[in-house]
């Protein structure tokens, strides 16, 4: 019974988002947040002065077009910086990119299970983001901590909300199987293939430095692979040199590990 109060009370909250709290067009950049921005986002601070005002500007569309609601928290500044940030630096290369699989995002404190219930007890079951599917198929829903964490943390592989962006990347092509065929081409998918179970491989027999959760399956090392290619691309370049060009061949980014 209690599952069927939570599911109904978060389909009202999406329904109420979407029709009645639709995202306000922030018509100028704020100045602060440029700041926070060269503080934050590492990736924002290595791009000339000229890609920084088209990725300001990117970051105004991206919000103007996507509601971001918190459940049981404030969405601050800082939260929308990082979220936009995530949802822009997989696409960056791509000229006029917009999210149509996507409508809205759902910020909860901290971690949540696959009920969509605050989690604290069972390790295995914490979530730290997802995609949603069903009712919530063009929802994301995604942890404040993990946020945070995900530009806090200047030397790690992870990051979980462009670990989800990747995810929605992914199912431009109809299907979240780790064969981004959307971007790559047909072409590239057979060597992709090759690539990607090679190190899968790898992973599982703990000879990799990608995380292990890339093992899982080829949807989770697309996005567990991609987190690593922009959270630290020069030692992604020198560690997997192939998954590196295949990678910047598919987000087109060839300034990535420059």
């Amino acid at each position: 019974m209690i599952y069927t109060i939570i599911f109904i009370a978060l389909v009202i909250l999406v329904i109420y988002a979407f029709y009645v709290m639709r995202p306000k067009k922030i018509e100028m950049f704020p100045k602060h947040w440029h700041d926070l921005l060269v503080k934050n986002v590492l990736f924002y601070k290595n791009l000339s002065a000229a890609d920084q005002v088209i990725f300001r500007k990117r970051m105004l569309l991206f919000l103007g077009e996507i509601n971001i609601d918190g459940v049981n928290t404030t969405i601050e500044d800082l939260d929308k910086i990082l979220i936009a940030s995530s949802a822009i630096i997989p696409v960056f290369g791509f000229s006029n990119w917009s999210y149509n699989n996507l409508s809205g995002i759902i910020v909860y404190p901290d971690t949540f299970n696959a009920d969509l219930q605050f989690s604290d007890k069972d390790e295995n079951k914490k979530i730290l983001g997802m995609v949603g599917t069903g009712r919530f198929e063009k929802q994301m829903i995604l942890s404040k901590k993990a946020i945070r964490l995900a530009f806090s943390n200047k030397t790690d592989k992870h990051n979980t909300p462009v670990h989800e962006f990747v995810h929605l990347l992914d199912k431009m092509d109809g299907e979240t199987d780790g064969m981004p065929e959307f971007f790559l081409g047909k072409e590239y998918i057979g060597p992709w293939l090759e690539l990607m179970h090679k190190e899968m491989e790898r992973i599982n027999n703990d000879a990799s430095d990608i995380r292990k959760y890339g093992g899982t399956s080829q949807a989770e090392f697309f996005a567990v692979a991609s987190e690593y290619f922009f959270e630290r691309p020069k030692l992604f370049k020198q560690k997997h040199p192939e998954l590196f060009k295949m990678l910047s061949l598919c987000f087109q980014q060839p300034k990535q590990g420059s």
